[in-house]
Parts: structure tokens; C-alpha cells; sequence
């Protein structure tokens, strides 16, 4: 194989679509956008969300509540996913080896839905109250990350 024999796949080349190029063609007259209107005219595209003029349900809608730009997000980790680790000491990064997290990055935090089966050494950005009651009932220690 050398480069003068390679070829394109069949239709991988398509044809331009020549517009206004008379009746005959097809094409022509109105350039297949239909007749008058704003579809026909150039720069035509419309927004998402767009209700052919009429005001649109997102402005319809009154605005509620507040976002704080501040809010710190954690992901969620309940000591029963915790058993299913046999190291002694438990740490975001290991939970992320594991699958139990999506981001490595990411902030953790322990909830105590479920039991403690084994003392574990557990290190996370966050602890709920419960959490921390099953952590150290079960002899294991929580020590808690600066992020």
C-alpha cells in the first residue's frame, strides 16, 4: 500500500446542494426554504426555547429562592459502602480506586445510613453526626481532610 493507491470511501464525499441557480435546477426561486416568512430570510436561526414570538415560558415563570455561589458540594458516601473496603484506613482517593465515588477530586462526606461491620481508620472532608457514632462504636477513628 503506498499513498497514490489510497482511495475514499464511497459517499464520504457528498455533493453541495447548488441553490438559486434558476427553475430548472430544482433549487431555484426560493432556494428550498420554502416561501416568504422569517424561515426564508438569512440568519434565520432561532433560540432554544424560542415560541414564535410569543413571550417565552422561561420569562412566563416567576423566580423563586436563592443560589448561593458559595454552596460547597460533596459527594455522598454511607458507611454501608464502607464494608466493602478491607483497608484499615479508608481514604477519598482509595473510594475512588474502588468506584464508590465518581470524582477524585471532589469533596467526600460520610452519612450513617447503615452498619459498621470492622474498625476502620476513615478519612473524609465531612462527617454527619451518625456517621461519626457508628465510626468510633465500631472502634475505628474519623479524621477529617482540609480541602
Amino acid at each position: 500500500m503506498k499513498l497514490h493507491t489510497l482511495t475514499v470511501h464511497k459517499g464520504a464525499h457528498k455533493k453541495r446542494k447548488l441553490l438559486g441557480r434558476g427553475s430548472s435546477s430544482g433549487h431555484g426561486k426560493t432556494s428550498t426554504r420554502g416561501s416568504k416568512g422569517q424561515t426564508s430570510r438569512s440568519g434565520r436561526a432561532t433560540y432554544q426555547g424560542f415560541e414564535g414570538g410569543q413571550s417565552p415560558l422561561i420569562r412566563r415563570m416567576p423566580k423563586r429562592g436563592f443560589t448561593s455561589k458559595f454552596r460547597i458540594e460533596y459527594q455522598i458516601v454511607n458507611i454501608e459502602s464502607l464494608n466493602k473496603v478491607t483497608d484499615q484506613t479508608v481514604t477519598p482517593a482509595l473510594l475512588w480506586e474502588r468506584g464508590i465515588v465518581k470524582s477524585q477530586t471532589a469533596r467526600v462526606k460520610i452519612l450513617g445510613d447503615g452498619e459498621m461491620k470492622s474498625a476502620h481508620t476513615v478519612q473524609a472532608h465531612a462527617f454527619s453526626k451518625s456517621a461519626r457514632e457508628k465510626i468510633t462504636k465500631a472502634g475505628g477513628t474519623c479524621e477529617v481532610l482540609n480541602a
